[in-house]
């Protein structure tokens, strides 16, 4: 698959998206966990998406316990921190592999368009890649990149 618009994915709540139903929408791809020193990123990223949503921007979040165990509930758990700690509205998807021969193939599609620095590994959660309105990965961002750093990207994107 060459288009973002190609693949799916199952939300926490257990129903398959096709990734077209975004087509025409800004989107930020966020690997997440909710045990994470970076989880307060939950809360900014909350915001970028409600600052942005009604201009077509979408944040698509998917949880993955790849890195040191720090998602290590189900799906009714995931979505109960998102959602009371970080007060999260965004598209939560269900839990993935970001990395290895499991990866999901967003992930595959997103690593091979924006490697990151060294190898095309995801390196931590809270790694982003900010998709244009045609399904063109644009720009692949660090997991210290706060969504406060990305609005600028976003707000261009927009305008």
């Amino acid at each position: 698959m060459n288009n973002f618009y190609e693949f799916s994915a199952v939300t926490l709540q257990g129903k398959t998206v096709s990734m077209d139903s975004f087509r025409g929408k800004t989107v930020l791809v966020v690997n997440t966990a909710s045990k994470c020193g970076l989880s307060p990123q939950f809360k900014g990223l909350e915001e970028l998406y409600q600052k942005y949503k009604e201009k077509g921007f979408v944040i698509l979040g998917f949880p993955c316990n790849q890195f040191a165990n720090q998602e290590p509930g189900d799906a009714n758990s995931i979505s109960e921190t998102c959602s009371l700690n970080y007060g999260v509205t965004f598209q939560m998807f269900s839990k993935i592999d970001v990395n290895g021969p499991e990866a999901h193939p967003l992930y595959k599609f997103l690593k091979k368009k924006l490697p990151g620095f060294l190898t095309g590994n995801i390196k931590w959660n809270f790694t982003k890649f900010l998709i244009d309105s045609s399904g063109n990965p644009i720009k692949r961002f660090a997991p210290t990149d706060t969504p406060e750093k990305i609005d600028q990207y976003v707000s261009r994107m927009l305008s």
